[in-house]
């Protein structure tokens, strides 16, 4: 019914309105399609934001993003004149094509012909499609166009009229293979596309990036040796049309029948990139021309907070793995956001708040003014798939970026005020109080890049260190059976580590590596103040139990925490951080906590709800040893978090 509803309202539209338009001048006519094409631009938000976005992927490395939106501009205005080419169909003649075309290369056409087994006219989805059509119908040599049939019949039977009253002749998609061979071998022409794949076409670079494009010209003059003759269309003004034609393609072969179609579509389409390039408001931009790509881009925003950059990392590792397994060809890039101020901060944030779903495409001016120079110019040259952050602060930012490339946006922790809703998933630990919707999963803890092969990799790295000052020269690197990693971290936001809780809990390990002969491995991370540092060192200076000693601030070894929970049975942890404690929790260890004063009711909430769970043991400094002691005698269970599996079953969905 929909379709019927379409067909027929086109049909009416195209047979009331075309006697009216050729009534007036072809200028008027030209003027008019433009101002079709302002109403297009400003009414079609779905198509315009997807050609923003291709325009983006093929120009956004040397244009600005205001540029690109005046591409796009451009483009529609050029559709609407499109349009209009349609209705003028039956007046145009050859006093017509004459004023108005200007063909730059003819002779390269009747040059492809003395080759004697047929021309291809290879074009794009570029310029006037049904003109073209019409001028190369009456140029003196037989041409016929391979069409595609409408859904509508009504206005497929009304254009095709059109096309044959002035001289084309069509070839269907049924039999069009009997027809193609038949025109060829009578060495007439054909006009065939070669971009727009689809499921069956050959993946190749398309400004960059690969996208499907049509096989069906090349296989052609590959297998039959037929003449392939590149062309393209633009508009110069109104109804003046300049035409390209280029000489023959060479068409190279191998022996190797896939390698030399992929290689020879490649220099066809790289031909026409040249001339896109030139006149980008005549490529057809609205279809998903990356649609059957085999690549996917993640754009992981990071703070310069370690836990916050740790989660995003570990969700953008579960989105790359999954895309992996689809058989895509995956590049995770990162970048470290510093705002010129607080103010500048807080500024984005508001403007996202207010931003439209596809108002800011080609603006940014607000992410302009918060950025420096530097961090704006990669943003804007990215083309993500997906945006990944963590932290209220970044969550702006990561919906006008998603927005801006119609990339999928994944949020970790709450995003501000912007709500949940804006994005296509939201990550939110159970502390935080979030509300259920569908794109919301509710952790435990924090995502995190720990399981079995992560601990394995860096317990390998970190034993190669043993050259290290930090791993003192003449010590052994083998492990005790019974191995403690404590992991110190540092001041928070209304949190101070005080030294007399870490002298407590540095008594109660060297208590308890005295008894069971075991080692410790130890780090602080770049909160740890400078007078714990100096305690911590001074404690385990000749420490023999001490085969590692990591200060962050001196020498900050990425895989640390990895190969610290890697190589150790039991993880003694300051109550802090939460990503921390998510880690350990996640490694399959026993994990303490030692409690402090100072912790928020959420933070606190988090490491209650870890009591409960099993997750962790919770201990006085002054217990640790007693507590150490009696769960390793007593071979107490592990209880593991698996928060990560709940994150990938959701990205699934999403992507």
């Amino acid at each position: 019914m929909k379709n019927f509803i379409i067909d027929y309202s086109s049909y009416l539209f195209f047979k009331t309105l075309a006697p009216l338009i050729r009534i007036f001048p072809v200028r008027f006519g030209y003027f008019l399609g433009a101002r079709m094409g302002d109403i297009f631009y400003y009414a079609d938000f779905k198509h315009r934001a997807i050609a923003y976005s291709n325009i983006k992927v093929a120009l956004g490395n040397k244009l600005a993003p205001a540029q690109l939106r005046k591409i796009t501009r451009n483009f529609y205005r050029v559709f609407g004149q499109n349009l209009i080419d349609i209705l003028l169909i039956p007046k145009f003649n050859q006093e017509f094509l004459d004023e108005y075309i200007n063909i730059e290369g003819l002779d390269n056409v009747f040059h492809a012909f003395k080759k004697g087994r047929g021309v291809i006219i290879a074009s794009v989805h570029a310029g006037s499609w049904e003109l073209s059509n019409i001028i190369s119908a009456n140029l003196g040599f037989p041409f016929s166009v391979l069409v595609r049939e409408l859904r509508l019949p009504r206005l497929n039977k009304l254009l095709n009229s059109y096309r044959l009253e002035k001289g084309c002749r069509l070839i269907k998609r049924r039999n069009q293979t009997r027809f193609l061979l038949e025109t060829l071998n009578n060495n007439e022409a054909i006009g065939m596309t070669v971009d727009q794949g689809g499921k069956k076409g050959a993946l190749v670079k398309f400004f960059g990036r690969n996208a499907s494009m049509s096989t069906g010209a090349v296989r052609i003059a590959l297998k039959y040796g037929v003449a392939l003759v590149p062309c393209f269309f633009t508009r110069v003004k109104g109804a003046k049309i300049k035409i390209f034609v280029e000489p023959p393609f060479e068409i190279k072969k191998t022996g190797d029948q896939e390698k030399d179609l992929r290689e020879n579509l490649q220099r066809l389409i790289m031909v026409f990139e040249k001339y896109i390039a030139k006149y980008p408001q005549e490529y057809l931009w609205s279809n998903k021309i990356y649609k059957h790509s085999d690549q996917k881009n993640i754009l992981l925003l990071t703070d310069d907070k370690a836990g916050h950059v740790r989660q995003a990392q570990a969700v953008a590792r579960m989105v790359s793995s999954h895309y992996k397994e689809q058989g895509f060809d995956t590049k995770i890039e990162s970048k470290e956001v510093k705002f010129k101020s607080r103010l500048s901060r807080v500024s984005l944030i508001f403007n996202s708040f207010f931003s439209g779903k596809f108002g800011c495409q080609g603006c940014l001016w607000c992410v302009s003014k918060a950025l420096n120079k530097e961090a704006y110019k990669f943003l804007i040259s990215c083309n993500p798939d997906v945006v990944i952050s963590c932290g209220s602060n970044l969550a702006g930012l990561n919906y006008l970026l998603a927005r801006q490339n119609l990339a999928r946006s994944i949020v970790i922790m709450r995003p501000s005020i912007l709500g949940v809703g804006r994005f296509d998933l939201v990550v939110i630990p159970r502390h935080d109080n979030p509300l259920k919707r569908k794109n919301v999963v509710i952790t435990e803890g924090a995502p995190n890049l720990i399981d079995d092969d992560y601990l394995k990799e860096q317990s390998q790295r970190l034993r190669q260190l043993s050259a290290l000052p930090a791993w003192p020269a003449g010590r052994s690197s083998q492990l005790s059976a019974l191995s403690i990693g404590l992991l110190i971290g540092g001041d928070a936001k209304n949190f101070r580590l005080q030294e007399d809780t870490i002298r407590t809990v540095i008594k109660e390990i060297k208590t308890v590596s005295g008894k069971f002969k075991d080692d410790i491995l130890i780090t602080t991370s770049r909160r740890t103040s400078r007078k714990i540092e100096n305690m911590i060192k001074q404690e385990f200076k000749d420490y023999d139990h001490c085969k590692l000693l990591i200060i962050a601030n001196e020498r900050n070894i990425p895989e640390t925490v990895g190969g610290i929970l890697g190589l150790s049975e039991i993880v003694i942890i300051s109550p802090e951080s939460i990503s921390m404690i998510s880690e350990a929790v996640t490694s399959k260890r026993h994990v303490f906590v030692f409690s402090a004063k100072g912790l928020g009711i959420k933070h606190q909430k988090f490491i209650d709800n870890f009591v409960k769970r099993k997750y962790i043991h919770l201990s006085e400094p002054s217990k640790l040893a007693e507590k150490i002691e009696d769960l390793w005698l007593n071979k107490k269970a592990v209880h593991a978090l698996d928060d990560n599996a709940l994150i990938i079953q959701a990205i699934k969905k999403i992507l």
